[in-house]
């Protein structure tokens, strides 16, 4: 091969490389800056097909996608100074590439560090606002809330770490804790209770006064009306023992004599001392009685 065949294939291969060297591809996935000898001259950087200069330029990509930051488990304290632990997780990612970068050097260790700090100082000023029942229940939305908007406008202008969303795990009371709560709870809960059981023998009482006195009034009602019913028919039967009486009065004499004779001496050893010629026995002795 000639001088001037080797030397147009270097001449080729240097195109080429210096070609290569000039593109880059960024995809959806990544951020990108380009640096020209080590200083940012490009941090916003479009995703696809771009071009820079061989050799002067250099291209760092970082991950662009939404990362998740899992925080151990830490204790905090209340306005009561009552602690709390706390577990949560945190979703960010990178909003300003340029000062991600001069902030931790690219590096997401680094990135994660310094959010769980900011995280932490956070949370901590977050429930040392807030009594125990709020952080765990009454305001803990609001809580998390406050925080993400407060760490989002934080660590974008200072890291540019964009902070999409914190979320609790779970809230946990130390073990100290916990058996003070739940005594309190009981006691609360037994107050409850009673409460509860007075009420309900005030309203037994009122609905058993209630019903020993409806007894009372359809018991006097009913021995009205049978008083009443009594009393009729007491007069309708006198007034049958009037109007027969009236018919035959001798007749009526001697049957009010017969049944009482019947009842007198219906035990068979009755003992009577009476006078024989009392009206008693006028049907016994009369002639032709």
């Amino acid at each position: 091969m000639s001088v001037k065949a080797i030397v147009g294939t270097v001449i080729l291969v240097l195109i080429v490389a210096l070609l290569f060297n000039s593109v880059y591809v960024v995809n959806s996935r990544e951020r990108a800056i380009v640096r020209q000898f080590g200083e940012i001259i490009k941090s916003d950087v479009q995703p696809g097909l771009n071009f820079k200069a061989p050799v002067m330029h250099d291209v760092l990509k970082f991950d662009g996608r939404i990362l998740t930051l899992d925080t151990p488990a830490q204790r905090y304290f209340t306005v009561e100074k009552k602690p709390v632990i706390v577990d949560l997780f945190v979703k960010w990612r990178i909003g300003n590439v340029e000062h991600y970068y001069k902030r931790t050097n690219g590096d997401e260790l680094v990135a994660n560090r310094v959010l769980t700090d900011r995280v932490n100082e956070g949370l901590r000023n977050q429930v040392g606002r807030r009594s125990m029942h709020d952080v765990i229940s009454g305001e803990r939305d609001e809580l998390m809330t406050e925080l993400t908007h407060e760490l989002d406008e934080t660590l974008l202008a200072d890291v540019g770490i964009h902070v999409i969303d914190v979320r609790v795990k779970k809230i946990e009371l130390p073990e100290e804790v916990s058996i003070s709560v739940f005594q309190r709870m009981n006691s609360e809960r037994e107050i409850e209770a009673r409460q509860y059981r007075a009420t309900g023998r005030e309203v037994a009482l009122g609905i058993e006064a209630d019903a020993d006195r409806q007894a009372i009034v359809i018991e006097a009602e009913a021995y009205r009306d049978a008083e009443r019913i009594r009393g009729d028919g007491d007069a309708e039967a006198a007034r049958i023992y009037a109007n027969a009486y009236g018919q035959d009065e001798e007749f009526y004499a001697f049957y009010r004599s017969i049944n009482a004779y019947k009842t007198s001496f219906a035990e068979g050893n009755s003992l009577m001392v009476i006078d024989p010629s009392s009206e008693f026995f006028r049907y016994l002795t009369e002639k032709g009685g």
